[in-house]
This record gives structure tokens, sequence and C-alpha cells, in this order.
């Protein structure tokens, strides 16, 4: 064990009288677990194979010891550098958290959101992006989205800004890039905060720039459905704003304070700086394991390959759709739009078709095709009901948001088919849409 300087949750080094941070070590039997977990299977030749896995990890551990820590070590410094390198940011942005929910939590409680701000909103997202300000009692301003990429619409973010705003929070749905320089435009004219929720958004591009990387804050998932995941959970919070990448690392856990202590105590907690003269205390834990930062590393590395292939599929459904009366494939962007194909978007002409988007899921699901637009309009939800928001008089000003959600799009699966697999849902969408315009 290296000599360091020691806190409660760190190892303390060479002594007569260790404090070790890992309280109890995981042995070869858990380790096989893990592995079996991890490559599961069935038949005599996995069978076999698992116990020659069996017999090797019980060898290796006898000549092997444990790590020293399990959460917030060196592997989740390195996998932030790599984060950085990749986004083509400055070393130190990147701040690996628990997930995204935590990190857009960082990004809110910089600006101060509280009640009687107000925060602008995609229509359509996922309640993570604002539960945050849901659960402060700010209001929650709605903007309606593009019909052609279900993104935040920028002429009504205009429309919809006030005195009270305080951040605009961008949602790139699917990977597709929302219009960043109108957005940005807009917050810098009237002294906002820009958040970009970039969950689906890691390694996109918009005009030369990462996505997640373009307004004052980033925030990426890497949950188990993500294009890359770090085993199940995970996130990373991205900070343009310099003054506050050492605060939110400190945020990251409940304010603790390793660079000062008080009276004959390891440490102190410390308020958070904002912006401006806000201050706050950090109040949530939002550590991470090295085992989440080892699994997300070597996903990044071969990262360029699964965009690469979901691309492909991507493009191989484009040409199968296009060309046919009443479809609207998926758009696959341009060398200054890059999209990740986290969801491939289906849109139909309702007129053209004769029929909406609700009857062709019906036929999709009855042929055994998956798909799910994302997402169901916010202020639809109890959660928003709730808290005073008045779902009729919000979807009046979000005309757009309505139709489309109810009339033109899904989403489809683009990840981890077959050929034949792809062939066939390509095929039950053509055959779908025939059916709707036969009046079948």
């Amino acid at each position: 064990m290296s000599k360091e300087a020691s806190d409660f949750r760190y190892n303390t080094g060479e002594t007569k009288v260790p404090w070790a941070a890992v309280g109890e070590n995981y042995n070869a039997e858990d380790t096989y677990a893990f592995v079996k977990f991890l490559m599961g299977g069935k038949g005599k030749a996995y069978n076999a194979a698992l116990k020659d896995v069996k017999a090797a990890i019980a060898k290796l551990a006898k000549v092997s010891v444990a790590p020293g820590k399990l959460s917030m070590g060196d592997k989740v410094n390195e996998v932030e550098r790599m984060i950085d390198k990749y986004l083509g940011v400055e070393e130190g942005s990147s701040l690996f958290v628990s997930n995204c929910t935590a990190a857009l939590e960082l990004g809110y409680r910089y600006a101060g959101i509280g009640p009687g701000d107000e925060v602008i909103v995609p229509a359509n997202t996922f309640i993570a992006t604002v539960v945050y300000p849901l659960s402060v009692g700010a209001k929650l301003v709605f903007a309606d989205v593009e019909r052609k990429t279900v993104n935040m619409d920028p002429k009504d973010v205009a429309r919809k800004i006030t005195k009270k705003t305080k951040m605009i929070v961008p949602v790139h749905i699917g990977g597709y890039p929302c219009n960043m320089d109108a957005i940005m435009k807009l917050a810098k004219k009237h002294d906002l905060v820009v958040m970009e929720d970039a969950a689906h958004a890691f390694g996109g591009e918009y005009k030369g720039r990462k996505l997640g990387t373009i307004g004052h804050f980033g925030c990426f998932s890497f949950h188990e459905v993500k294009n890359c995941t770090s085993l199940g959970e995970g996130g990373v919070f991205i900070s343009n704003v310099k003054a506050y990448r050492g605060e939110a690392r400190r945020a990251r856990f409940l304010g603790v304070d390793f660079t000062s202590k008080i009276h004959n105590w390891l440490y102190n907690i410390s308020l958070i700086q904002g912006k401006g003269n806000f201050k706050y205390q950090a109040s949530n834990n939002a550590s991470v394991t090295e085992i989440q930062a080892i699994g997300l590393m070597q996903q990044i590395k071969r990262y360029s390959k699964i965009l690469a292939e979901r691309k492909r599929e991507a493009t191989y459904m484009t040409k199968r759709l296009s060309g046919i009366p009443g479809i609207i494939p998926q758009d696959l962007g341009n060398e200054k739009v890059k999209l990740t194909f986290h969801l491939y978007q289906l849109q139909i002409d309702p007129k053209i078709v004769k029929g909406d988007v609700q009857l062709l899921k019906k036929k999709l699901e009855e042929k055994g095709v998956t798909n799910i637009p994302h997402f169901g309009p916010i202020y639809r939800f109890s959660a928003a009901i709730g808290k005073g928001f008045d779902e009729k008089k919000i979807a009046a000003t979000c005309p757009m948001t309505e139709y489309v959600f109810d009339k033109c799009y899904t989403h489809l699966p683009i990840y981890g088919l077959t050929k034949a697999q792809l062939t066939y849902m390509a095929d039950a969408i053509i055959a779908s849409v025939a059916e709707m315009k036969a009046g079948a």
C-alpha cells in the first residue's frame, strides 16, 4: 500500500496498524459469481469452460492481492481524464457521478434554482431532466418541439423567456443534436445558464463540437440502455464554468472538503459556490466505484465501433424506408450534425397513410416489432399536475408536441439486431403502412 494522506474513506498506507478503505474484500468465489453473471450461458461446452474459469480464478487468488479501494480511486480519475480527451475539453472538466440525474442536479444547484424560478425544458423528455426543479417548487416552462427532430424549438424558447427565467435545458432526443447556436444566442442575450441533457448523445457532434460540451454544463448517462455503459448505472457532469469544477467535485460527496480541517477532525464541510454570490449545501452522495470506471473505460475504447454499427443499422433502415409515400425515416445527419443513433426515429404523414401513429404502433406490435416513442409529454404526468401545472393550458402552448406524439412518431430499436431482424422490421413497417393505406 502506498503512503498517502489519509481520510476516513481512504487507505492509511503502510503503517504498523493500518486502517483499510475496504471493509470486506471480494474473494475467488465472489469473482467467479461476477464472471457467471456477465458471461451467462448453458450447455456442455459452456459448463466445461466455466469449470476451467473457476479453477483459474482459484489459482489466481493464491498469488494476487485485493484492491486497496473500491470507490472513488485511481480508476475513477483515469476514466475522467479519458472522457476529457474524448470530448475535446480541458482536463478536469469531466466528473464521473452515480447517474445522469445526479449530474443534472449539479447544474441546477449551481444556478440556484428554487421556488418561483423558471426553467425552460422540452415538453417531451424523461422525468430525470426536470425532477430537481419540480421537487424544489420551480416553474417548468415547456418549450414546444420541432417536427423533424422532436427536439426543443428555439423559436418557442424565445417566446417563453421571462424575467424569471434562469435556465434552458435542451435535450438531444435519441442522440440528434438540438439547434445549439440558436439556444446559446438566446442564453447570452438573457444571461441564462444552459445545461445540455445529453443522456442519449455521448459522442454526437454539432458543428465540430461534441454534444454536452457546448452549453455551460453537459450531462451524460451510462445507464444500461445507453450506447455505452458503466455496469448498469453512471453519469458524467461536464462543466465549462472553470470556477465550478472544483466545487462540483466536492458537491459530488456532500460538500466534504479535504483541503481544510476543523479543530481535531479530518476534514471540513463547506458550502458550494454557485453562480454569482449564491452558495448551497451539497445534499447528495453521487460517488462511483472503481469497477464502474473500469467498465466504462473498456467500452469507450471501442466506442467508435459501437457508433459505427449503430449508424450502419440506421442507414439500412433509412434506405429501405425512403421513397415510400407517407413514411418519414430517420434523418442520418451530415458533416455538421452527427448523430449517436441511440434511437431510430420513425415518422409518418397521417394524411397520406390514412391513419395516425397509434394505429401504426398497434400493427407493428402485432407483428412483433417493439416500438416506443420517447418520451411522454411531462405535463401529462400526475407529478406535474399535482404541482399545479394545468395540462390542457400547457398542451395548448405546445401544439407540435401534441401533434407529433399522438399522430406522427415512434422510436425503434437500432442495435444488437441480426440482419434478419432488421429486414423483418423494415418489411413490417412497409407492410403496416400499406395496410393502413388500404384501410385494412
